[in-house]
């Protein structure tokens, strides 16, 4: 506690572990959020081309099961890349560049492990 420490105590050629907060997209469909397919345009369909379809069986289970992939919050959540290769540090400005993509919006707060 109380010690300080900066991008000097990584080396280039380091794989670290960036965590960080993806971007919110608000309440998405599952074609959004999840990638389905929707159904078809033609043919009678006229009031859901973009729902997820069925959600389970009959009567036999009598329920939907749990992880049902569903509308909803899209996003906004803690997500860890891990396995970025550290390219470069700038010690002058206390940066460290890596190579590939971190979760969340420019200028983000971000955690680095090694």
């Amino acid at each position: 506690m109380g010690q300080e420490f900066n991008a000097s105590i990584f080396r280039i050629g380091d794989m670290v572990k960036v965590t960080g907060t993806s971007k919110g997209r608000g309440f998405s469909g599952v074609m959004k959020r999840y990638g389905f397919g929707g159904g078809p345009k033609t043919h009678g369909q006229r009031e859901h081309p973009r729902s997820a379809g069925s959600i389970g069986q009959a009567s036999d289970p009598s329920r939907v099961f749990k992880g049902m992939k569903m509308a909803g919050q899209y996003g906004n959540k803690k997500k860890t890349v891990e396995n970025l290769k550290v390219v470069k540090i700038d010690s002058s400005n206390n940066q460290i560049f890596v190579r590939g993509s971190v979760p969340g919006s420019n200028n983000g707060i971000l955690v680095v492990n090694k």
